[in-house]
């Protein structure tokens, strides 16, 4: 598994990156948004910028990605798992977030988006986080036992 971590200051543009229709996606997983339409998503994480207005980059997105060879085992309840062990783990929590898989690559991914404004108000730490993250993601592939690339003979050059 591995993670690539980005920061913006709009939810909309992540939001419908993550919830587009021509990804082949699925909303699996949510905390503290209403999800009943992709504008009411949108809103509901504005609405809790609110508390920490003085924050610029409260947009959190990551993508979790998985092994085609581990394809087999990557339901989505599994990947919610790891997911939201991943956040735990980060210091992502008490805080809005959908998750999205989409299935428009070979390889399985999900999305993550997440406000950096927790639901007190107080912002959530990026401090060394690529650091962090890449020893996270080395111990939960260990942990269940996931695909681990001996270096990069697979990777594509085109």
């Amino acid at each position: 598994m591995i993670a690539k971590i980005m920061k913006g200051s709009g939810f909309k543009g992540v939001i419908n990156y993550i919830l587009d229709p021509k990804k082949g996606t699925e909303l699996i997983d949510s905390s503290g948004v209403r999800t009943d339409s992709i504008n009411h998503i949108v809103q509901s994480f504005i609405d809790q910028t609110e508390l920490n207005p003085r924050v610029g980059k409260v947009v959190g997105h990551i993508s979790l990605s998985f092994s085609v060879q581990d394809s087999s085992r990557l339901s989505n309840e599994f990947m919610v798992q790891m997911a939201r062990e991943y956040m735990e783990k980060m210091g992502i929590k008490d805080t809005q977030y959908i998750i999205g898989r989409h299935f428009d690559k070979e390889h399985p991914h999900v999305h993550i988006a997440f406000n950096r404004i927790d639901n007190n108000g107080k912002t959530i730490s990026d401090r060394n986080d690529r650091f962090r993250s890449e020893k996270i993601c080395k111990e939960l592939t260990t942990k269940y036992g996931l695909y681990f690339a001996g270096g990069k003979e697979n990777v594509k050059e085109h």
